[in-house]
């Protein structure tokens, strides 16, 4: 079965930074870069992801070129023992769809709302009461809630009709469109927020540097993680994605461009959040730090009340806002379904249609919990244990797998062949050293912080399923490679 192509490196690359752009960069490197010494962050931020995001980013796209196919055939091209870390993060991916997609479905019911500031002058009852009807633990699921499930129903038709179409006339076409627009509703969204009296004070609070911070190893650990988890690196997707390029692409170019250009992303979008906190600070009385959110709640608590309190234009920039959020999040689930449509297409010899109808099936089946009324709370402690325990550790064994035991020198000579920029032995030494260094100590000091207490103050059963989900999945993949039917 032939193997699908881009259409044109511009829709390669557009897709890409889809994929990479998504909910963190909107709400969690703004936050980031605030409680990690503002504007002096950029500086580990910088340094992270030239050692870190966009070497491995480069050795993601090496792989996918190289050996012409989804994570695990790639990794298994590599070496036969290597596929199952293709399988862990292929099924790591899927996990986080399921619960991504019911974020999109939230974030297309806001967006309806947006028009009429529908969500009213109570954000938060709003939010917790009125959309997700809150239970009291996470063993109370009750009912759903009919909006967050048409939402989410919405959601996987519109993934199912991009996917269904292709690379180039799907995910292709629909990137030339998204991503473009997606850059329009920031700069309107950025211009929006600077003209508003008081944003400079809370721009000020996000860039303010506090070189002091430098010296503070926790800074320099939410760098490394906020330039990996970013760029969508460890999820099979990067993999995918470049199998699918021509086989004279740059790849080292490219990289640099989707790393850089997620991260230019962020950095802007920065000056909108902190300029509208700065305005709704400077409306209240209040100082920036008391308004400040991060996660979900600033984007679905905070920032709606924000928008209650501009001095025009408010449905306007709701509209922008929320449109901003949906197209940003359905552009890297999109590529979240495609890393594991391809792997058993690949796999089981499936075509795509066939593919797709069971990747999305499967994950509309298991979204569904996150509907219910104790949904979000699994949603908490599953994001928690697979960010860690799921990508992280796919980029450590991807490295050692790649760096040391493969040969980190076979793919540098195979990315230089017709790259404009050379990976030299730096690159070899960041994939070898660096990376798996740096990623060992965030999984050793997340998992430091676990055992010492239960995340959030979940109660052990709880805690003991999230991970058990972790080990599952780790399962599935060791035993996936035995079996035979597959692209050989």
């Amino acid at each position: 079965m032939a193997r699908e192509v881009w259409n044109t490196r511009v829709g390669f690359i557009l897709a890409a930074i889809g994929s990479a752009v998504g909910l963190g960069n909107i709400w969690r490197f703004s936050y980031m870069a605030y409680e990690n010494g503002g504007g002096a962050f950029l500086i580990p931020y910088f340094v992270a992801l030239l050692t870190a995001g966009i070497p491995l980013m480069i050795l993601e796209f090496g792989l996918g070129s190289k050996f012409r196919g989804s994570a695990p055939l790639s990794l298994k091209r590599a070496k036969k023992s290597f596929e199952w870390i293709g399988w862990w993060g292929v099924i790591a991916s899927f996990i986080i769809t399921t619960y991504y997609s019911v974020i999109v479905g939230w974030s297309l019911v806001y967006l309806l709302k947006a028009f009429t500031l529908g969500w009213g002058t109570d954000t938060g009852a709003f939010f917790n009461n009125e959309l997700l009807h809150v239970s009291d633990s996470p063993w109370n699921l009750g009912s759903f809630s009919y909006p967050v499930l048409i939402g989410l129903l919405a959601t996987w038709l519109i993934i199912w009709f991009v996917e269904k179409r292709g690379v180039q006339a799907g995910i292709e076409r629909s990137s030339k469109i998204f991503i473009p627009l997606l850059w329009v509703l920031l700069i309107v969204l950025v211009f929006r927020a600077i003209t508003l009296e008081g944003s400079i004070n809370g721009i000020e609070w996000y860039l303010k540097p506090d070189f002091s911070k430098l010296t503070d190893i926790k800074v320099w650990q939410a760098a490394y993680g906020q330039a990996f988890y970013s760029l969508s690196i460890g999820m099979a997707i990067m993999i995918t994605y470049s199998s699918y390029l021509s086989k004279k692409s740059d790849i080292v170019n490219n990289a640099f461009i989707v790393s850089l250009a997620d991260g230019a992303f962020s950095f802007t979008m920065g000056f909108a959040i902190f300029g509208t906190l700065g305005y709704m600070a400077y409306a209240k009385g209040l100082g920036i730090e008391e308004v400040v959110a991060q996660s979900i709640g600033l984007a679905f608590v905070v920032l709606p009340e924000a928008l209650n309190m501009l001095p025009g234009l408010k449905a306007l920039t709701a509209v922008a806002f929320f449109l901003c959020i949906v197209i940003a999040a359905l552009s890297s689930l999109i590529s979240l379904v495609e890393a594991f449509a391809s792997s058993i297409m690949d796999k089981f010899e499936m075509k795509r249609g066939k593919a797709v109808d069971l990747t999305i099936g499967f994950g509309l089946l298991f979204s569904l919990i996150y509907a219910t009324r104790g949904g979000i709370y699994w949603l908490d402690i599953i994001d928690h244990f697979i960010n860690t325990y799921g990508l992280i550790i796919v980029g450590i064994l991807e490295t050692i797998a790649i760096g040391w035991i493969y040969g980190a020198d076979k793919i540098r000579e195979w990315v230089n062949n017709y790259s404009d920029i050379m990976a030299g032995i730096w690159w070899d030494a960041c994939v070898k050293f660096v990376i798996p260094v740096a990623l060992m100590y965030i999984v050793f000091v997340d998992t430091r912080s676990n055992l010492a207490a239960p995340y959030e103050g979940y109660d052990l059963a709880a805690i003991m399923i999230g991970a058990g989900v972790i080990v599952l999945g780790i399962l599935i993949s060791i035993l996936t490679p035995f079996i035979n039917k597959e692209v050989k």
